[in-house]
Order: C-alpha cells, then sequence, then structure tokens
C-alpha cells in the first residue's frame, strides 16, 4: 500500500516557519525571544538540524501557539504530545466544571455562557433565556454554536437593534482568532456566518459612538430595548487541552435602565 505525499503530515521545521511567518517575525526575532540562534534556527527550520521536544516548546511558547498545535508540532518532530486533553465529565476537570458554574451562578442576573474554542456552547446560566426565548429549536440542539445563535436569520439576529455593528464586532473577532490559531474550523465558522443576510450596514472598524466606551449590544426583548457589552474570561495557567479552549463570555448591563430591568425579571424556569 502506498502513501499519498499529501497525506504525510508536514516536516516540524515547516510548520514551525508557519506559526513564525503568521506571527509576523523575522528569523532574527524569534532566536532572541527563544534565546536560540539564528543559524540552528534556520537549520530547524530547513529540516537540516532535528530539533529537540525541549527546543520546540521554547519555539512554540514564544509564539503563542495553541496547546493543541503544540501536541501537533511534538508530534512532527516524532515526540509524545505534552499536554494532555480530558472531557468535560472527567473526573480530572471536577474541580475546573465546578468552578465555571459558580461563575455562571454568580453572574446572575446577567447572562453568561460558557463556549470552546470553535464558540459550542457547553454552559449556560439561566439569565440566558433572554437571548434564546424565541430562537428557532434547531439552532438550541447540541452542539449548538454561540455565534451561530446570535447571527442566523432565526437566531437572535431579527431582535439586534444595531445588528450591522455587533455582526461585524462578532466576524472580525473570529477572523482574528482563526487567523491566530490557523483552526480550519474557525476558518469555516467564519465564511459560513459571513454568509449570512443583513440589511444594516456593516462598519469597517469599530469606532465610538457617543459616550460609547465598548461595543453595545443592544437586544430588543418583550417590547424593551436592553443594552449590553460583554466580556470575555479564559483560565490563566492552563496545562490541559480542554481547559486551554474554554471561555467564559459574560454580559453586563450598559445602562441603568437594562440594570434594573435585569433585577426585577425572573427566568424562564
Amino acid at each position: 500500500m502506498t502513501t499519498n505525499v499529501l497525506d504525510r503530515p508536514a516536516p516540524v521545521g515547516s510548520l514551525l516557519r508557519e506559526w513564525r511567518q503568521r506571527r509576523r517575525l523575522s528569523q532574527l526575532e524569534l532566536s532572541l525571544g527563544a534565546d536560540v540562534s539564528t543559524r540552528h534556527l534556520s537549520y530547524v527550520e530547513t529540516g537540516r538540524s532535528r530539533p529537540t521536544s525541549q527546543m520546540i516548546l521554547k519555539l512554540a511558547e514564544r509564539l503563542d501557539v495553541p496547546l493543541r498545535e503544540r501536541n501537533a508540532l511534538l508530534l512532527a518532530g516524532g515526540y509524545a504530545p505534552a499536554y494532555p486533553e480530558h472531557d468535560l465529565d472527567s473526573p480530572d476537570l471536577g474541580s475546573v466544571c465546578a468552578a465555571l458554574r459558580q461563575v455562571l451562578a454568580g453572574h446572575q442576573p446577567y447572562p453568561a455562557v460558557v463556549v470552546d474554542r470553535t464558540w459550542t456552547l457547553i454552559d449556560a446560566n439561566p439569565a440566558i433565556d433572554l437571548f434564546t426565548e424565541d430562537v428557532a429549536a434547531h439552532l438550541l440542539e447540541p452542539p449548538a454554536n454561540a455565534l451561530r445563535l446570535t447571527l442566523h436569520p432565526d437566531g437572535m439576529a431579527p431582535r439586534i437593534a444595531n445588528l450591522g455593528q455587533w455582526r461585524a464586532h462578532l466576524l472580525g473577532r473570529l477572523r482574528h482568532q482563526a487567523e491566530a490559531t490557523a483552526d480550519v474550523a474557525l476558518a469555516e465558522l467564519y465564511r459560513e456566518l459571513a454568509g449570512y443576510p443583513c440589511a444594516d450596514p456593516e462598519p469597517e472598524i469599530d469606532m465610538a459612538g457617543p459616550g460609547s466606551v465598548v461595543v453595545p449590544l443592544r437586544y430588543r426583548y418583550q417590547g424593551v430595548e436592553l443594552s449590553f457589552f460583554s466580556t470575555t474570561a479564559v483560565f490563566g495557567t492552563p496545562l490541559d487541552v480542554t481547559v486551554a479552549e474554554l471561555a467564559i463570555e459574560s454580559f453586563y448591563p450598559a445602562d441603568d435602565p437594562t440594570a434594573t430591568y435585569l433585577r426585577t425579571r425572573r427566568p424562564a424556569s
């Protein structure tokens, strides 16, 4: 049985060069940052020198390569992965999941969700029903995607008062994420979402409006227009691939009327 050359994994040196170019670093800049000689780095990238596992990890750290891709680099170099990847229901991640649930509960009465690297919805607090109440059922079927849920015509999109602005913000964020991680799934998601119809004008860059300090999400709910801003939280020092790819998206009221409304409403049970 013959193996197609296209099926063979790329050499680790070529992969490292791609990551360096993606980060827009010269060989000199990377060699200084990683404390290796430019000549040795050149030999590694061209395949003239086989890097040790420690060298691969040192370069990957300097290049801010995601843990999942660091494992891929190690495999390409002929080494075992360095970072474990546990399922969320694994006992090893019990304390992590407990912490996530505590954060979600503590964020009530404001909406918050936990997503993974491709924006798959992992968990949410009850206040998220404010966003999901009138969306199509098929968008909530597992594995539900938070960005698809937001921008799909059958999702939140018809109720977003500033859809063009919020859509441009989310697509820009997703594009940067796809470029930074070289994640094919994110690139495919971007192409899908960018193809959704939008009648509102979309700004090319985020510009502050009168009194604005962040891009707001203005959402119509039961005859009321609510205004939110969002924050993203990640684990600070993850050593597990799954944990490194989790993020908590929290929504806060951007004005006093929204805060008052959220404090007095009761999420659907």
